[in-house]
């Protein structure tokens, strides 16, 4: 049986020697993301950025910064999930990227040209340029992540 979505969600923002960590979606929504999930049982939006930040990539959170709130259509997995309020937090780590393999394909640091291609991919993605079974196998960026990575100015 599939969860209810809660509507919240949280996403980090963890920068290493001027690269960005990103994550390959192992699940739906296909597409490279920021360690991202829902708030769910967490008592506020900054205890659910510690847990998922650690369930993702293994990294313990040291500081958060609030970079942006609001609410985005963008769909996941979950039962009623067409929509989330989103925060998204710039973050100070300490530990080693240790990746879930149950949720990502891959873990990584990225350079800005890199996400830049990644969503050159997104955009053809989004003209229909590229089959769904294409864009599961070599995705680009998330689509919400897509749009808050141009919002942020990081492309």
């Amino acid at each position: 049986m599939s969860k209810t979505c809660d509507h919240k969600s949280v996403g980090m923002l963890v920068y290493k020697d001027g690269l960005l960590l990103l994550i390959e979606r192992g699940k739906f929504p296909f597409g490279f993301a920021l360690p991202a999930g829902h708030v769910d049982e967490d008592i506020n939006f900054e205890d659910a950025a510690v847990r998922e930040l650690k369930e993702e990539v293994g990294l313990n959170v040291q500081d958060l910064k609030l970079l942006f709130e609001g609410r985005r259509e963008n769909h996941c997995r979950r039962e009623d999930g067409t929509w989330h309020y989103w925060k998204i937090y710039q973050v100070d780590v300490v530990g080693e990227l240790d990746r879930s393999l149950d949720e990502t394909k891959q873990a990584g640091w990225y350079a800005v040209e890199q996400i830049k291609e990644l969503g050159s991919r997104t955009e053809k993605y989004k003209n229909k340029e590229i089959s769904e079974s294409e864009w599961e196998k070599n995705p680009g960026l998330e689509l919400v992540m897509y749009d808050f990575f141009k919002e942020l100015k990081i492309i």
